[in-house]
């Protein structure tokens, strides 16, 4: 009885999806590419594919481990119960937090702080992977800094609203495990370098921080302003940022003062 063959082609659909995937993958990349203003020659392959090929493996990481739970779920075992009279902090947040005490600056010396922040993340990332970075290490405070990756859509579009909902469910596990609460602002963006306020609108930063400083006196939370203490005519201080986006050392110090006394008034209860 004669076999019907399959073609090559249909042989090579069937056995490299991921492979046509990676391929399409890099096409569609590539278009983006030669379609931003201001591309006027067609890039060096050799310089363009391999910056390709990390963001590809970059999305498949995403796709894989969406909430980053492999990110710090190793260590989080390592760590050993807080020791009598500790009070342990640990700080949630995107690359803003994720990057303190990468530079000179040493992130909270002496203290028990514990640093859970994931460079791109959205609010509801950080809902998925609360329990494991959060509530398992038992703070006695966390300190959350979130929503500017929401604004620009980093992760999909997102509403105020959408924003407010993770928010609250993240401040009522919290609460329902004995955590303390600080709720800080999501930071002001400047064009100091590239454009951050196209991304991310002065109007939309302010309606998110208006609603995070009203939602802090409702649920009980400890409301860090450090937008105020970084703006400029509602911009980021020049001499605070390094991309107009991210603080550089002098913003962080700024800001570590400010989150010292956001703690010392959530464990004192006001």
């Amino acid at each position: 009885m004669n076999q019907r063959k399959s073609s090559p082609c249909a042989q090579t659909r069937r056995r490299s999806p991921w492979a046509a995937g990676v391929l399409l993958a890099l096409v569609v990349l590539a278009q983006h590419v030669l379609a931003q203003p201001g591309t006027t020659q067609t890039p060096d392959p050799q310089k363009a594919i391999p910056a390709l090929k990390r963001q590809v493996a970059a999305q498949a990481r995403l796709l894989n481990d969406w909430g980053s739970l492999t990110r710090y779920g190793s260590e989080n075992t390592e760590i050993p119960p807080a020791a009598p009279g500790e009070n342990r902090v640990v700080f949630l947040g995107d690359e803003t937090t994720e990057q303190w005490g990468q530079g000179g600056e040493t992130f909270f010396p002496g203290k028990p702080y514990l640093n859970r922040g994931i460079q791109g993340q959205s609010t509801a990332q950080m809902l998925v992977r609360f329990r494991q970075d959060v509530i398992s290490l038992k703070p006695n405070v966390v300190v959350i800094l979130a929503g500017a990756n929401d604004i620009a859509a980093v992760m999909g579009p997102s509403t105020q609203g959408m924003i407010a909902e993770n928010f609250m469910t993240i401040v009522e596990l919290a609460k329902a495990h004995g955590i303390r609460v600080v709720l800080g602002s999501v930071l002001p963006v400047c064009d100091c370098s590239t454009n951050q306020t196209k991304r991310r609108p002065v109007g939309k930063i302010l309606g998110v921080n208006r609603w995070l400083k009203d939602y802090a006196a409702e649920s009980g939370a400890v409301y860090l302003d450090y937008y105020a203490a970084l703006i400029e005519k509602r911009r980021f201080k020049a001499e605070l940022t390094k991309d107009g986006f991210l603080p550089n050392e002098a913003g962080y110090r700024v800001m570590a003062p400010l989150a010292e006394q956001a703690i010392a008034r959530a464990l004192a209860g006001d």
